[in-house]
């Protein structure tokens, strides 16, 4: 039977999705991500019958430096399809229930290949800020705003094509023995079917990719130093690859069980949670955070605030990355003492008025991606008063982390048009607090989908969709069910309001000074 689907998927775009298959099957959304790897199975209606994760070490032995190791993470992948199926089947779930297995991945990584497949380097990941210098020379140089604006990727450390260079330069050894440069994802899929493959998606993402030929960029690799053929081969995102028997059968899987490649995981979040028309845009805040509107043609903006990074050749995700989001609560808490649960510090920032009584603060702390594409960007309180307690301190952080987000949101506006709405998402979207502060600093509605797998869920679709048993993206099989809709406070919003441009101000002010401050801080470092 898949033999057959498979072979009309080689001629789906040509040939349209007039046809669909009866009946949905369940399918499994396999979600690689930085800190660990998920595996959901799906039903029909959506309904998960099985999940499982597994952790993986981030390895940070000198600053800047952020390394995974590749051959843990396809483990993972392995291992967690294989729990899963095996958890359904004590459901009464069969393996030939299972439609197919779609995939979604982080962006950003990059590691070395050499000709005979052996590994190079580590998985080298979005958070690893050593090409700093080069990712900034590139900038600066005439071509740097050009190569924006055909790729749509910002020029900053955490992108390919400036760990490239940084390689080229301060690893020429390596990088000459270098056959493929590859993420994360691409090598879970050479393990899988010993062939590169990499989507359009995460292509996307790696400032090497031309959004306008869908294919690789030649002045982007003529910076890079590389050939074309040191890259994978491009394939849409509901390309279907035939994966071996033996993988198949260790994962407990029928050996013609279809494997979708997927996308990346932020345009993949924005499909599972239902942002995907006109006027609506996703929110996800966890440990960072963004904010993505989907739009049917490549976007950029000017000021080189945003991505646009692709889910189809007619969907791309305009928008915009932060590094620091519920990690700079946790840090918080940990430079307090406070033995306290996340739900007590945010008990403690309900009892402070909102403005935290004049203290403002930019979060920072991690340097930043949008909107200021700066890896040496710090973090500051300004307006600190003695009557100022650690409730005020909670309150602004808050209130910091979502200040800077509606920053992303206008600059979003701005290119793809008025944001009539939000979908948020993630660990601390769960907060009631901090839902009400999202709905009053962004003067909009939010809506919480009662669906906390987005990115799993956002493959799952697009696996559908890939196998012709959904006619569109929009036609979501899976329905879309929400916990709340948190409307703002006229009185709140109108504080915000007034916050806003003193928080814009002193940005500007002080967005100069970061890179001083960053060489002073490694000047005295290297000093101790």
């Amino acid at each position: 039977m898949w033999g057959s689907v498979k072979l009309a998927l080689a001629c789906a775009i040509g040939l349209g999705r007039s046809r669909l298959v009866k009946s949905t099957p369940c399918v499994i959304g396999v979600d690689i991500g930085t800190s660990s790897t998920k595996a959901v199975l799906f039903d029909a209606t959506g309904q998960e019958i099985s999940q499982h994760a597994i952790g993986y070490r981030l390895y940070t032995p000198t600053p800047g430096t952020a390394e995974q190791d590749p051959e843990e993470i396809f483990l993972a992948v392995v291992q967690t399809v294989s729990q899963v199926v095996s958890q359904a089947a004590q459901h009464g779930q069969s393996p030939q229930q299972i439609g197919c297995v779609s995939f979604s991945a982080a962006l950003h990584s990059l590691m070395a290949i050499a000709a005979d497949g052996t590994l190079l380097t580590r998985s080298i990941t979005w958070a690893d800020n050593r090409s700093a210098p080069w990712a900034d020379e590139i900038k600066r140089s005439p071509a740097g705003h050009c190569l924006y604006r055909r790729t749509g990727t910002p020029i900053h450390p955490m992108s390919p094509l400036a760990k490239i260079v940084w390689l080229r330069h301060e690893q020429p050894d390596l990088f000459k023995k270098t056959a493929k440069f590859i993420s994360i994802k691409e090598y879970v899929f050479y393990r899988l079917t010993q062939q590169f493959w990499v989507d359009y998606s995460i292509a996307s993402g790696t400032g090497l990719w031309n959004m306008a030929t869908l294919d690789w960029d030649t002045e982007a690799l003529h910076v890079a130093g590389i050939r074309a053929n040191q890259l994978s081969q491009l394939v849409a995102t509901t390309q279907v690859l035939t994966v071996p028997p033996t993988v198949t059968a260790a994962m407990g899987l029928l050996p013609d069980t279809p494997f979708v490649i997927g996308a990346n995981d932020g345009v993949l979040a924005n499909l599972g949670l239902g942002a995907i028309a006109p006027g609506v845009a996703a929110l996800t805040i966890g440990t960072s955070g963004a904010i993505r509107a989907i739009v049917n043609h490549p976007i950029t903006d000017p000021q080189e605030r945003l991505f646009c990074y692709a889910l189809t050749e007619t969907h791309w995700a305009v928008g915009g990355a932060v590094n620091n989001g519920g990690i700079i609560l946790q840090w918080l808490r940990d430079q307090l003492g406070l033995a306290a649960t996340y739900e007590a510090l945010l008990a403690m920032a309900g009892t402070v008025p909102p403005g935290a009584d004049g203290l403002l603060f930019h979060p920072y702390l991690l340097g930043e991606r949008s909107p200021l594409w700066q890896a040496d960007a710090r973090g500051s309180f300004f307006g600190l008063t003695l009557r100022h307690t650690n409730a005020h301190l909670v309150r602004a952080v808050l209130e910091g982390v979502t200040l800077n987000l509606f920053l992303i949101l206008q600059a979003v506006q701005e290119v793809a048009g008025t944001i009539s709405s939000l979908r948020a998402a993630g660990g601390f979207a769960q907060s009631s607090l901090w839902r009400q502060m999202i709905a009053d600093v962004f003067n909009r509605p939010i809506t919480i989908p009662n669906q906390r797998q987005s990115s799993s869920v956002g493959a799952a679709i697009l696996g559908l969709y890939a196998l012709q048993y959904i006619p569109s993206l929009e036609d979501n099989p899976f329905g879309l069910s929400e916990t709340g809709c948190y409307q703002p406070n006229p009185a709140q919003a109108a504080i915000y309001q007034r916050i806003l441009p003193v928080y814009n101000h002193l940005l500007t002010t002080v967005q100069p000074t970061y890179s001083l401050m960053a060489q002073l801080q490694r000047d005295l470092q290297s000093e101790v």
